[in-house]
């Protein structure tokens, strides 16, 4: 997975409550079994007619927010569905941040092992970077430091759960964090053999039938 940081770009903004999954990438283009190639059903339907034409009224097809690698949003980003789709086809698109008031339980953690940062922000400074993202203002998301920076020199923290912060620092999947504790799991292999040998036993003995008393 790869590693995040920080990062600093131009952000969308979205002010809506309840943005579900198959808005984000609905349901025609999950055919897909790799994360690569759903960047163009990224808000399909909003960003396309059904003839394939452009909507040029959505934000993400008006400049400078068709560059955008950060969302800011309000309450429930993600709801609706579990979906891996949906964060396969924003980090396709190039969003490696989402900013929100509060985010659907398994899309957050979702985001997470796509290499995407979600954050949390109270309503006052969800509505100042808000206001910076209508404006077309960079706007910086630092993991290292847990802040949200403004061009003006504003900075909001944020809190992040320890292990997610260090797995994305280090570009980590659960497999790989599963990896590194690797010693500690063939000794307690070792351990196991030794003190239930039987469960391992692929040709047990063979146990004479027992004749029923007559």
């Amino acid at each position: 997975m790869e590693k995040f940081s920080k990062v600093t770009g131009i952000a969308a903004p979205m002010p809506w409550d309840n943005v579900n999954t198959d808005m984000i990438s609905p349901k025609h283009v999950m055919k897909a079994v790799k994360k690569t190639g759903l960047a163009w059903g990224f808000f399909q339907e909003y960003r396309f007619g059904r003839d394939g034409a452009v909507k040029p009224d959505f934000v993400l097809n008006k400049a400078p927010w068709d560059k955008a690698s950060i969302i800011v949003s309000l309450e429930n980003w993600g709801c609706g569905s579990s979906r891996e789709h949906a964060p396969w086809a924003m980090r396709d698109y190039g969003i490696r941040s989402v900013i929100a008031l509060s985010f659907a339980d398994i899309h957050y953690n979702n985001c997470f092992k796509n290499g995407i940062l979600p954050v949390r922000l109270p309503v006052e400074e969800l509505n100042r970077v808000m206001q910076a993202a209508e404006a077309g203002e960079a706007v910086t998301v630092d993991l290292t430091t847990c802040q949200v920076t403004l061009a003006d020199g504003t900075a909001f923290g944020f809190e992040v759960d320890a292990v997610r912060r260090d797995a994305l620092l280090n570009g980590q999947d659960e497999i790989d964090q599963t990896k590194t504790q690797m010693t500690e799991i063939e000794g307690f292999e070792a351990r196991h053999r030794r003190d239930v040998p039987w469960l391992f036993d692929r040709h047990p003995k063979v146990v004479a039938k027992v004749e029923p008393v007559a």
